[in-house]
């Protein structure tokens, strides 16, 4: 794929001159942990997600049969599988969360019956890692490999291990700034990179969204070097069809977009990629809340002429989702003040990273924005911080009534009732933590909250991890199962419900 490769040596063009020059901050190594010790070698502390319940396990197991605490639905049938990274050895150099190999976590229910196994994802660079017995790349916090930019190479490998998407009946592994992993199901094996028959010319979001009515994809890829990103569509049958390109104000990260039936939305939020600013402040972005906010509607078919609306400066990881009413479109996602200083990217921010608590926190907020008069009606619909917001899917791009997400402290689960205003809270437990809820429809269910929650927690005085499936119309009440999974899977990302008639097997 040569044109994505040129993406990559188009954005690492700046960095490179900016370490040739010396002007760069240099930062030692952070020390290795995959038992949780909090035990640094010599140089900078032990990164906070190389620790605890983030730090990687590297066996990959199968058990055949998990116990089950409660009851599984016996007509449930499908697969819930979870990406997250997963280092296979010690940084190169600093670690952060978002370099980690892709490693999933799948756990097949049938027949009231429950199995589970993880698996890395076997990308080209995991593979050249595996043979060499060592890391050989570096990360997003540290300094651009120029051995490899000179060699024509990208300077950061394609780990997929952020989220999963099904669509034409292949599961993808993504990592928003490579093409998608082919997986097999229900095994979990690594079939490959899908470039979509070498159409695919950039990078492919970790985000895409599936139309439920119309079997569309449509996915994104932004440029840390460019102010355009670049939009697609997929139709049902898996054959890319269009690619517009959609201008920006300035270069920016641009995780998380949303649909609706006829739009797609676009963030432009002010987390700037500024390799001039990163002499002075060693981070490659910058966040500028005076820049203020943009959201950006093409039409899905048709003109793709945009249309933009501006509003008050922030940040938002994830969209929960969009859909339009009338005149107006809205948009409802985890918004935060500033970006959060855990995650940022740059040798200075491996020094100052303090995990996850660290920073300003996400809370549900609504966004309601006419095109026509350029106004947005913005308001925040709870003060519990949140991540991950999810719906039942079959709801995506339309009015849903219902919205999940994970509590800011992962020791509980959120259900949001936007009719209502109401905000249920699932507690987990003492010294359980949990990550994204996934929705799993019921079987024959008719109402758009007749099914389950799906989230892994970790049980910390037990030493081992749980699926645990929530009733989502009882969402307060005892778990309906949990099924036990002997071994512990660290905190990830995003997972996916497979129902059983999407495979074999």
């Amino acid at each position: 794929m040569a044109s994505p490769r040129r993406e990559f040596l188009r954005n690492s063009a700046t960095a490179s001159l900016l370490v040739a020059a010396g002007h760069w901050p240099a930062v030692g190594r952070l020390a290795w942990s995959a038992s949780g010790d909090d035990r640094p070698a010599d140089g900078p502390p032990l990164s906070p997600f190389l620790q605890g319940d983030f730090a990687p396990v590297h066996e990959e197991i199968t058990v055949e049969r998990l116990e089950v605490i409660g009851e599984l639905p016996p007509d449930l049938d499908g697969m819930f599988v979870r990406n997250g990274p997963n280092p296979q050895f010690p940084p190169k150099g600093n670690y952060h969360w978002f370099d980690g190999d892709g490693m999933l976590h799948g756990v097949r229910i049938q027949a009231g019956q429950a199995s589970y196994r993880n698996r890395y994802v076997r990308t080209a660079g995991w593979q050249a890692e595996h043979e060499a017995g060592r890391a050989l790349w570096t990360g997003m916090n540290d300094l651009p490999d120029l051995q490899r930019i000179a060699a024509g190479e990208a300077p950061f490998k394609n780990a997929a291990n952020t989220a999963l998407a099904w669509h034409d009946g292949r599961l993808l592994a993504l990592w928003e700034a490579g093409p998608p992993h082919e997986i097999a199901v229900p095994r979990l094996d690594t079939v490959g990179p899908y470039d979509y028959g070498g159409k695919l010319r950039h990078p492919f979001t970790a985000h895409p969204k599936v139309d439920p009515e119309t079997g569309e994809m449509l996915f994104f890829g932004y440029s840390a070097m460019s102010r355009n990103i670049r939009h697609s569509t997929v139709d049902a049958q898996g054959q890319l069809q269009r690619t517009v390109s959609v201008p920006m104000r300035r270069p920016i990260m641009m995780h998380d977009f949303a649909i609706t039936a006829s739009q797609a939305i676009f963030c432009d939020l002010p987390a700037v990629f500024d390799f001039a600013a990163a002499q002075r402040t060693g981070s490659m972005l910058r966040f500028d809340k005076d820049l203020g906010a943009r959201f950006t509607c093409v039409p899905r078919r048709g003109d793709p002429t945009p249309r933009s609306v501006d509003t008050a400066g922030c940040f938002m990881f994830h969209t929960l989702n969009a859909y339009d009413d009338g005149d107006e479109v809205v948009l409802l996602g985890c918004r935060m003040d500033d970006y959060p200083a855990a995650v940022a990217i740059g040798p200075q921010a491996a020094k100052e990273a303090r995990g996850l608590a660290d920073g300003p926190k996400a809370v549900m907020y609504r966004w309601r924005m006419n095109f026509a008069t350029g106004q947005v009606k913005e308001e925040q619909l709870d003060d519990q911080s949140c991540e991950f917001p999810r719906i039942n899917e079959h709801f995506l791009g339309r009015s849903a009534r219902y919205g999940y997400a994970m509590a800011f402290d992962m020791n509980a689960l959120l259900k949001f009732d936007f009719a209502s205003g109401a905000v249920e809270r699932h507690e987990l437990g003492p010294g359980r933590f949990g990550g994204e809820g996934v929705f799993i429809p019921r079987p024959g269910g008719k109402d758009e909250d007749d099914g389950f929650v799906a989230t892994y927690v970790v049980d910390s005085a037990e030493q081992h991890s749980e699926l645990v499936l929530l009733d989502a119309r009882n969402f307060t009440r005892s778990p309906r199962a949990r099924l036990v999974i002997p071994a512990r899977i660290p905190f990830g990302f995003h997972g996916i419900w497979l129902d059983g008639g999407m495979f074999s097997g």
